[in-house]
């Protein structure tokens, strides 16, 4: 089918919905609809430090920051790691946590990795077994929610709330005390500043 051909084609079918003769195409509702991922409500297992540590982990690994870790990406991560991989090998550690079979590993699939790992779905010879257990934060050693003992397990879904409330709470502390320290720095330069320009 010629360029024009094509043209004429999509013009024509323009035309037919204009006079009503044909209904115009529907749209798929749930094509049109959007979903955010917000990793704090469903990577409930992490405190808010431990993911904004994954976070800073995927940016050092996202080399051209496109948010998405590529099979060169992660080539590069596993030999900085010391566990390089083979081709094979690095499509086998992406195709694990690829949900959206897009060849490429989002941030959301890179807390899969370490869900995963917690879980102890991971085989520690795959790729993403050494990958967790090689990444600077031990998860294993910070705590996850699934607990091995079931009241424990209980206990700590009811702190989840709490504990991020807390978190947050700390964070605007933080900020508060930096906006103060900023303002009396601010403060002390102008008395400074002052200083030489009412001695003339």
């Amino acid at each position: 089918m010629s360029v024009s051909d094509e043209l004429q084609k999509k013009l024509g079918k323009r035309i037919d919905i204009e006079e009503g003769s044909v209904a115009p195409p529907t749209e798929n509702p749930d094509s049109t609809k959007s979903t955010v991922f917000n990793p704090y409500t469903e990577f409930k297992e992490f405190s808010r430090q431990q993911i904004k540590d994954f976070e800073k982990m995927f940016k050092i690994y996202d080399v051209n920051n496109d948010k998405f870790l590529d099979l060169h990406e992660i080539k590069l991560m596993m030999e900085k790691l010391g566990a390089p991989q083979t081709h094979i090998g690095l499509k086998t550690m992406i195709k694990e946590v690829d949900e959206d079979h897009d060849n490429q590993i989002c941030f959301r699939e890179f807390l899969l990795i370490f869900r995963k790992s917690a879980a102890g779905e991971l085989d520690a010879d795959s790729g993403l077994g050494q990958f967790a257990k090689l990444s600077e934060i031990d998860v294993d050693q910070t705590g996850v929610l699934g607990a091995r003992d079931f009241f424990q397990a209980k206990a700590d879904n009811l702190a989840v709330g709490k504990k991020f409330e807390a978190e947050i709470r700390q964070e605007q502390e933080q900020r508060r005390v930096e906006e103060v320290e900023k303002s009396q720095r601010r403060a002390a330069f102008k008395e400074k500043a002052s200083l030489f320009t009412s001695q003339d």
